[in-house]
């Protein structure tokens, strides 16, 4: 995991900018409406997709790494920064604009975004966006509510007057295709609002590093998962485990059961028999050794 990017004072960004969406922005329900239209004649057309904050989430870099066809890998060394800040309790990924004099993004042409149907969940959602209001006991479920971004700059909400075009919240979530973002999103947010931060705090090096592997690098988590011994030791279907070869999917759903358990401590994973009884048998080797006062040579730890 890179620690290449911008590095904010404290704290996760995340977290920094819903609380400023709180105090600035009215809230709104699916039923509320407004205006608003883009299109390639609008004059404002393409300057927003450059020179922006975009937080991609883990479906977003699987979305868009299928869509290229590059490794996971390649995509985030790439396509993405990775600010590394005080107190952060799980990674945050940012989209990377170019290094031109307009700081466009990578995807951007002249017709507009080369990724359209691929697109992250920030940019399909726009103007629309969606914030929780505060961590609440059971570890995410705050109020949740969306609201309306207007800058300066975006032309879109004048069309939209202009044309009479008037969109309720859940009919431009509906036009913009979001149920599946919408489902992987409130699955991520589970983890990164998961009440182990409360209870332990941030997470050591190693288990960031796995954290992230499991959500983000898919590439990296898919040679742990198949290299290693984690299927000769866990039960897990074999189905599920040919789907994994070949179905970004499919990993990233075993990338957060993997995480519930090897970093929460969670029951999502169920130990082989076989795996158990030589834990066991290990240990009892170990303690009739112990108490005969007969050494045990050390033994080299399975991945």
């Amino acid at each position: 995991m890179s620690d290449e990017g911008k590095t904010p004072p404290e704290g996760d960004p995340r977290k920094m900018l819903e609380e400023e969406i709180l105090a600035d922005h009215p809230r709104l329900g699916p039923e509320d409406k407004f205006k608003f239209r883009c299109h390639p004649g609008v004059p404002c057309f393409n300057t927003c997709c450059a020179d922006v904050n975009i937080f991609l989430s883990p479906y977003d870099v699987l979305r868009l790494t299928d869509r290229l066809g590059i490794s996971s890998t390649e995509f985030l060394e790439t396509y993405t920064l990775l600010p590394v800040q005080k107190d952060m309790n799980t990674p945050v990924v940012l989209l990377k604009m170019q290094d031109n004099e307009e700081k466009s993004c990578h995807f951007l042409t002249d017709e507009g975004c080369g990724v359209y149907s691929d697109r992250p969940w920030p940019c399909r959602m726009y103007p629309v966006g969606l914030a929780t209001s505060r961590d609440t006991e059971d570890g995410w479920r705050g109020e949740r509510f969306y609201f309306l971004l207007k800058e300066d700059a975006c032309q879109g909400h004048n069309e939209g007057k202009k044309d009479g075009l008037e969109w309720t919240v859940q009919e431009w979530m509906d036009d913009q295709n979001v149920d599946a973002y919408d489902e992987w999103g409130e699955a991520f947010k589970e983890l990164s609002l998961h009440r182990f931060f409360d209870d332990y705090g941030p997470l050591p090096p190693s288990k960031m590093e796995m954290f992230f592997n499991a959500t983000y690098d898919l590439q990296k988590f898919r040679e742990f998962v198949f290299g290693s011994s984690l299927l000769d030791r866990f039960e897990v279907d074999e189905d599920f485990i040919h789907q994994m070869q070949t179905s970004n999917e499919a990993l990233l759903r075993f990338g957060f059961l993997w995480i519930r358990f090897a970093v929460f401590g969670e029951s999502t994973m169920k130990v082989r028999a076989e795996a158990e009884q030589a834990v066991k048998d290990k240990l009892d080797k170990k303690q009739d050794s112990e108490d005969s006062g007969t050494p045990t040579s050390p033994q080299k730890e399975a991945p």
